[in-house]
């Protein structure tokens, strides 16, 4: 057993615009969490007026998932950087979908 402990990557809330914000946590961990197969732990959300509209995490049990316009998909994790870029798209084509 590992006397490891987890390692904070990142940490970040931000103004994306001036009613919404971005928080990203990730963490790596000394083992994957239980339903997922790589060594982070993380939360991506992104919240319009008080709503959390976009979230990517990899709950215990629930494994890599996105909560996306009311509907939760399973997500295939292939770096930290994919994670990233995927979310910042989501975003994007989630206010897309909102000025139609």
């Amino acid at each position: 057993m590992s006397n490891t402990k987890a390692r904070l990557i990142a940490k970040v809330r931000e103004a994306y615009a001036p009613n919404a914000f971005v928080e990203v946590t990730i963490w790596h961990v000394p083992q994957p969490v239980r339903g997922s197969a790589h060594s982070y732990k993380y939360r991506l959300a992104y919240v319009v007026s008080n709503e959390c509209v976009l979230r990517y995490d990899n709950e215990q049990g629930k494994g890599d998932h996105r909560h996306f316009v009311d509907g939760e998909t399973a997500y295939e994790f292939s770096s930290v950087g994919q994670l990233y870029s995927d979310f910042l798209t989501d975003i994007k084509i989630w206010n897309r979908w909102r000025l139609r």
